[in-house]
């Protein structure tokens, strides 16, 4: 569905359920990380982009502290809570938690609101890596921000999403999901420094698309190799006697990794080179350099491949298969997490169907999976429709 068939849905799921229309409706995009891997934890830099794929609240406020929200991709499974009672999970509803954590936390930041009837929307991709999660804590935070007029900024409300998720939810997650939800740009993507959540525009180049391939690998194991590569990251800087990788240079790092075990530098060597590759890409993309930024996108794959081992197989091999196609006209590496997952690519739009219909052929063929393939654009973030 289209941001417009999601707001109509909405909106008149609101009609018909709560019998009165919605004052207002708002959206907040899903994200995809064009460059910059397992640098967030490490105090770096990141460079994602939102996506044309959204959670949609249609919302209006109440005149006392409840708060009902129907979920209308479950089968418009309700909830309802009251602001004054303690915030608990809820048994069975999981999508329920989130709101709940979300306004848990936005009471902590500013008290100042009331209740609101909320039905909510979406068609960013679940357990794709495109960041459904943060897309949906966002928006709840952009709905009652706009009901009540609250001072809180973008930044204020990725912080807030990502304490709920890591709080309430319990998924420890860092903040570029919930930024770059809050903060997206049309047509550009958004160079973040994970440490000081500073950011900048970064121009994407015209007619370029971004692909998402999901590989559709079941992920294991993605929790406990996630907390260890966590792990060998702080023991690395802990080496170095700096706060966080992001303050080691890749000459004081060949100057005294002789010192580190051997699997702990390589893990080391991918953050300080994926840094210094991401500062790079956003100078290439504003450039409109698709060749240097194929090289580098490249150069990223290998790096999670070799030295910080989060890639798989069918992966590696989804990646050839596009690379072979867009040749230096692009580029194409794994994004997210990894152990599964999606693949992003930047590429001419004359490109796109090309690449589709070879991973169509290749892809099945060569790994006995099926893809799943999305052509998305650099959208706007959280904002009222």
């Amino acid at each position: 569905m289209s941001l417009q068939q999601l707001t109509t849905v909405t909106q008149d799921i609101f009609n018909r359920y709560f019998g009165y229309a919605p004052a207002m409706t708002v959206q907040a995009p899903g994200r995809v990380n064009l460059i910059g891997e397992h640098t967030d934890y490490n105090d770096g830099f990141v460079l994602p982009c939102a996506i044309d794929y959204q959670t949609v609240i249609s919302c209006a406020k109440r005149d006392d502290r409840i708060v009902r929200v129907i979920a209308a991709d479950y089968d418009n499974q309700q909830d309802e809570f009251s602001l004054d009672a303690a915030f608990e999970s809820h048994p069975t509803m999981m999508w329920s938690n989130y709101v709940r954590g979300v306004l848990k936390y936005l009471q902590i930041r500013n008290p100042n609101f009331g209740g609101a009837d909320l039905v909510i929307s979406g068609n960013v991709p679940q357990g794709a890596g495109l960041s459904s999660s943060a897309s949906l804590e966002v928006a709840v935070g952009q709905a009652f921000q706009a009901l009540y007029d609250l001072p809180l900024d973008g930044v204020q409300l990725a912080l807030n999403g990502q304490e709920a998720e890591n709080k309430f939810v319990g998924c420890n997650c860092g903040i570029m999901d919930q930024l770059i939800s809050a903060l997206g740009e049309e047509k550009h993507a958004l160079l973040i420094d994970c440490r000081s959540l500073a950011t900048r525009s970064v121009p994407m180049p015209k007619d370029v698309a971004i692909v998402i391939i999901n590989s559709n690998v079941k992920r294991g194991l993605v929790d406990s190799e996630y907390n260890t590569r966590r792990q060998q990251c702080e023991a690395a800087a802990q080496y170095f006697n700096v706060k966080a990788l992001r303050d080691v240079t890749l000459a004081e790092f060949e100057a005294k990794q002789a010192g580190l075990e051997a699997l702990t530098a390589r893990r080391a060597r991918h953050v300080i080179t994926e840094n210094d590759r991401t500062e790079a890409a956003a100078k290439a993309l504003a450039a409109g350099d698709l060749k240097l930024m194929g090289t580098l996108m490249a150069e990223s794959h290998a790096s999670m491949r070799d030295d910080f081992e989060i890639t798989v197989k069918p992966i590696d091999t989804l990646v050839e298969i596009v690379k072979e196609v867009i040749g230096e006209r692009g580029g194409v590496r794994m994004t997210g997490g990894g152990f599964g997952g999606c693949i992003v690519a930047l590429m001419p739009l004359d490109l796109v169907e090309e690449v589709r219909a070879t991973v169509e052929r290749e892809y099945p063929a060569q790994t006995g999976l099926k893809e799943t393939f999305y052509v998305c654009y650099p959208s706007q973030g959280a904002s009222v429709c």
